[in-house]
């Protein structure tokens, strides 16, 4: 069990690192020709509003409540009533989600003074901000539909396909950088039309493989179908849930509007270096552990349940504690060998770090959580999630009135980690007090092991990075060359001690 998880894992982990490496080379491209200026940070807000929505609808509360429900339908009936069960779900979600698409695009200036009140001292910038959101809007409905294509092949364990999807976003928006920004009266339009254009690709890329499976049907209305109620009824508490973090997070964007220009840029450039960690294995991790823990619960097989949830949260320690450690130590490093040239000024890196450091203190919460959630929704438990994720929201509002006023903008992103934590030690505390989760023997020698190596390296990494006036008057590649033997160093140090400390693969692989 152990090595076909730790296959699949490895499968999407590959795929996505592959879009998150390209995922890099776009905000380094977005860093050069738009920096952290005003243009720059209604961009951000323009992409949010549609990204927020389609946490929602598609890799929210639809892909945590549909999964399941496809899953256990897997088990039971025959290919013809699971194409109709995709044929009609598609139908119904890209119906609502094209109406929700619409209303967006006519009412784009209400939306960014909700998400983006401080844009209001700013004229120009709230102006701009709600043109870009006109036309990123529709790309809402084509991710949706990418979104839901993806957890059917993920269902039937074709999880490449959705993992390598999102490069075309990265491609097309680094085309849309370079080639098409000189024609446009403000750049930054420009990457507003490469999101559409890459919610299209993305969308028709995918088609094939549902063909090939001989799933794909032309979408219905199928409200009434049994099948999508029971959606739609899981659907509504993970709705919720779903909306409550990413109300977190925009309540970011928030109060970052009220801050000095650049303040949402900086924050943007932090939290993207720290979704590459996220991304490669939080994400991945996720992904292929929902339909494994699905299936046990469908079966009835606790032990299975047990035993391939324990196996991811040790995973999570293995890998996501030392990913922070290593984001932390080297955040000067990262930002200045990736976003310091052109637009992307000594200043930005400065502050940039800050709010780095901040998120790095939450990343392995924020892997935890992506685990911990799949772990209530893979019983079609929705309910609790939403209640800690609340819990956690109101949190972050909190701290960040809070920290705001010493920390600025790396409060903010301090008191998204600190909530993060929350979450997760609240997830974990329930999942054993209501017996779905007991540890497996060997967390203690796990956890002292990973600890000790973390500590170490986090030294060795720090001693070993040379001061910002360097790496400023370092070319290009020389800075690249300097960050990967930083990062080899690392990565073999962690090794080494781990070993030291007694760590063996077995301990992963129960």
């Amino acid at each position: 069990m152990s090595h076909k998880l730790f296959k699949s894992t490895m499968i999407v982990a590959s795929m996505t690192f592959i879009s998150r490496i390209l995922g890099l080379l776009r905000e380094i491209v977005f860093a050069s020709f738009f920096g952290a200026t005003a243009g720059m940070d209604a961009f951000i807000v323009a992409f949010k509003i549609p990204n927020f929505l389609r946490r929602l609808f598609a890799e929210g509360a639809f892909n945590q409540a549909f999964v399941p429900v496809l899953a256990a339908q897997k088990t039971q009936v025959d290919q013809q009533q699971m194409r109709e069960l995709i044929q009609r779900t598609m139908g119904t979600l890209g119906i609502v989600v094209f109406i929700v698409a619409i209303i967006g695009m006519l009412t784009s200036a209400v939306w960014v003074a909700i998400f983006a009140p401080g844009f209001w001292h700013d004229p120009a910038k709230f102006h701009l901000a709600s043109g870009l959101l006109r036309i990123t809007f529709p790309y809402l409905f084509f991710i949706s539909l990418t979104a839901l294509s993806g957890s059917v092949l993920n269902v039937y364990s074709r999880f490449a396909v959705p993992a390598i999807t999102p490069v075309l976003l990265n491609i097309c928006l680094i085309a849309a950088a370079i080639w098409l920004s000189p024609y446009f009266t403000h750049p930054v339009t420009a990457i507003a039309w490469g999101v559409l254009i890459a919610g299209v690709v993305q969308f028709l890329f995918q088609l094939p493989f549902l063909i090939r499976l001989k799933l794909l049907s032309w979408p219905r209305w199928g409200w009434r179908n049994p099948h999508v109620q029971r959606i739609i009824k899981l659907m509504v508490p993970v709705l919720f849930g779903a909306s409550v973090v990413q109300v977190s997070l925009l309540v970011d964007t928030i109060f970052a509007s009220f801050l000095k220009t650049g303040s949402v840029s900086w924050l943007y450039y932090s939290d993207r270096l720290m979704q590459f960690p996220l991304g490669v294995f939080g994400v991945a991790l996720s992904t292929v552990v929902l339909p494994h823990l699905s299936k046990h619960h469908a079966k009835a097989q606790q032990g299975d349940y047990n035993r391939s949830l324990d196996w991811a949260l040790r995973w999570v320690l293995v890998i996501g504690l030392p990913a922070a450690v290593g984001v932390g130590v080297l955040s000067m490093p990262l930002l200045v060998s990736l976003f310091h040239y052109g637009q992307f000024s000594i200043y930005d890196v400065v502050m940039s770090q800050e709010s780095l450091i901040a998120f790095a203190v939450g990343l392995l919460f924020f892997i935890a959580v992506k685990v911990l959630v799949s772990a209530f929704y893979a019983r079609q438990e929705m309910k609790l999630p939403v209640k800690i994720a609340v819990i956690a929201m109101l949190a972050n509002i909190v701290l960040n009135g809070v920290l705001i006023v010493p920390l600025a903008h790396a409060g903010i992103a301090l008191a998204t980690s600190l909530a993060a934590a929350l979450n997760a030690l609240l997830l974990v505390w329930f999942l054993r007090k209501r017996k779905f989760y007991r540890p497996e023997p060997g967390w203690r020698g796990v956890s002292i092991a990973v600890v000790c190596a973390c500590i170490l390296m986090g030294l060795i990494l720090w001693y070993c990075a040379a001061p910002l006036s360097d790496w400023a008057q370092w070319h290009a590649m020389s800075r690249v060359f300097h960050l990967v033997v930083l990062i080899v160093i690392g990565i073999i140090a962690y090794g080494v001690f781990t070993v030291v400390f007694g760590l063996r693969l077995r301990h992963l692989s129960r």
